[in-house]
């Protein structure tokens, strides 16, 4: 029997003048990297990198769940709102953490919707962070499907979820961890992962915003996995040749959740992307 060295703890922020209690896990020592979770999902997703002694001995890894998810309670009054995720109020909170928890300059590595607004804020804050990690990120992607069909009284929304989602997770990726992945988007919380996709499918604000980013004082790299057909190869690869300066990488054997569904999978693409985040770079990768 072993304990793991992952503490969870509760933080209360003010975002939009609303209080709001944020649930986070932490592991390590070093130099601070805050990881997003992806949409419709929790922190949970971070779990074997938060275990991962080589990676946490330098690095002090903080994963949060966003307001309406995990352990993180939507705020007073939800019953009578519709929760619809916005640029504004995604970035507020992750500042809003960053300043609760006194994290000095921390990396930022996000995937899917965490990864697009990794880039926002690297076009935005980038003074806030010392580096940023978009993992199957990309400048926009319209949606292909109805995102309504996730939040209706004739349908389960978090098995629908996960019904879509399933064929982003790679044919590589171990049985357990690709159901473990999509347990989480079945207990995900009514209208939580329409509202997610709301952000993800209908704000295409960072397109004219690449050009901001300034990779010469912080470093972007991004990683996409093949096996992606949200954010493809040549999704990321378009969004990469748009800043000036950001690498990419490419995992052949991994799909949209690679930290979840392929933990021993992503690993060294994780290592290097830390390594990128002191390391001189240039945009061959």
């Amino acid at each position: 029997m072993s304990i793991e060295p992952i503490i969870g703890q509760y933080v209360t922020v003010k975002v939009a003048g609303t209080l709001r209690r944020i649930y986070f896990e932490a592991a390590g020592q070093g130099r601070p990297v805050l990881c997003l979770h992806t949409a419709g999902a929790d922190t949970r997703q971070w779990r074997h990198l938060m275990n991962d002694a080589e990676i946490t001995a330098q690095n002090r890894l903080i994963a949060f769940d966003m307001p309406w998810h995990g352990k993180s309670l939507p705020p007073e009054g939800f019953q009578t709102d519709e929760y619809m995720l916005t640029t504004e109020a995604y970035i507020e909170t992750i500042l809003a953490v960053v300043d609760a928890l006194s994290l000095d300059k921390p990396i930022l590595a996000g995937c899917s919707m965490g990864g697009r607004i990794a880039l926002q804020l690297a076009a935005l804050n980038a003074e806030r962070f010392s580096g940023f990690i978009a993992i199957e990120a990309s400048d926009f992607q319209p949606a292909w499907y109805d995102i309504d069909w996730f939040h209706r009284p004739d349908a389960h929304g978090g098995e629908m979820g996960a019904a879509l989602v399933s064929a982003n997770i790679s044919p590589f990726a171990p049985e357990a961890e690709r159901w473990n992945t999509l347990w989480m988007f079945m207990q995900s919380g009514p209208g939580v992962f329409r509202g997610d996709l709301s952000f993800y499918t209908r704000d295409d604000s960072l397109i004219a915003r690449l050009g901001q980013i300034d990779t010469t004082t912080t470093p972007v790299h991004l990683i996409v996995g093949a096996y992606d057909l949200t954010c493809t190869p040549e999704d990321a690869r378009r969004t990469a040749d748009a800043i000036p300066g950001a690498t990419l990488s490419v995992m052949d054997e991994l799909g949209h959740f690679p930290m979840s569904e392929h933990p021993e999978g992503f690993r060294p693409f994780f290592i290097d992307a830390l390594a990128r985040m002191h390391a001189s770079h240039s945009k061959a990768a």
